[in-house]
């Protein structure tokens, strides 16, 4: 299934808040409800959305495969890929910063086949020029209550 700008956005506003209602998302996007009801259906139903889930701090700890993702963008099209990136379930964060990389990823896959199979996807969009990649191995402190919205993906 093709995803479209408009899915994008509503993938990234729940990837922010999972119990966004229909009516948020409408507000937020400028659309109708009964569009993003559709939108929603569409994209459970192809499997690209599989279910929403809280995700508690030590739960992330449990995270088979993490890892940190540095970015280098080329040109202007930081919003584009950003929001290509933000789609992606794999990206448990996003960060901007500034020096050397545009961008940090913080990468959660199942295995390490499938992170290199996102950061192939990573490095196939158009405009980025460049990413270093570095596994977490372990977790001496993390921020409290953390709670993240979480949108496996197949």
């Amino acid at each position: 299934m093709q995803i479209d700008e408009i899915d994008r956005n509503i993938i990234g506003i729940l990837r922010r808040n999972a119990r966004a209602s229909l009516s948020d998302l409408a507000i937020e996007l400028k659309l109708s409800r009964a569009t993003i009801r559709a939108r929603l259906d569409k994209l459970q139903k192809s499997g690209e959305i599989l279910g929403y889930t809280v995700i508690l701090q030590r739960d992330t700890m449990d995270a088979p495969v993490r890892g940190i993702t540095l970015v280098k963008i080329e040109g202007k099209g930081a919003d584009r890929i950003t929001s290509i990136l933000n789609a992606m379930t794999e990206v448990a964060a996003l960060h901007t910063t500034n020096g050397n990389w545009d961008l940090i990823l913080e990468l959660h896959t199942e295995t390490l086949q499938d992170l290199d199979k996102v950061l192939n996807r990573i490095r196939k969009i158009d405009g980025i020029q460049s990413t270093e990649t570095n596994l977490l191995l372990s977790t001496v402190r993390s921020s409290k209550n953390v709670l993240y919205s979480n949108l496996s993906n197949s």
